[in-house]
């Protein structure tokens, strides 16, 4: 199996995020495997694997402004 793994600090914290291939021409990104944390978290797919993770970075980042604000 192909799989691409990237590697994201977003607000202070590191994300390993694991992009493999579905068909042709669709990649699905998730988060891999993380020591000490949660790894459940909806795919995010693109047409590239670097599309698919900068959409799953962006949803992470967005979610992490989200939860600063409602603090």
């Amino acid at each position: 199996m192909n799989v691409h793994r990237f590697e994201e600090v977003i607000n202070g914290r590191e994300y390993k995020i694991e992009v493999s291939l579905v068909n042709a021409t669709t990649w699905c990104a998730k988060l891999g495997s993380v020591t000490g944390g949660a790894s459940a978290l909806m795919p995010f797919y693109g047409d590239t694997p670097d599309d698919a993770a900068q959409q799953l970075t962006n949803w992470l980042a967005l979610a992490h402004r989200n939860a600063q604000k409602s603090v």
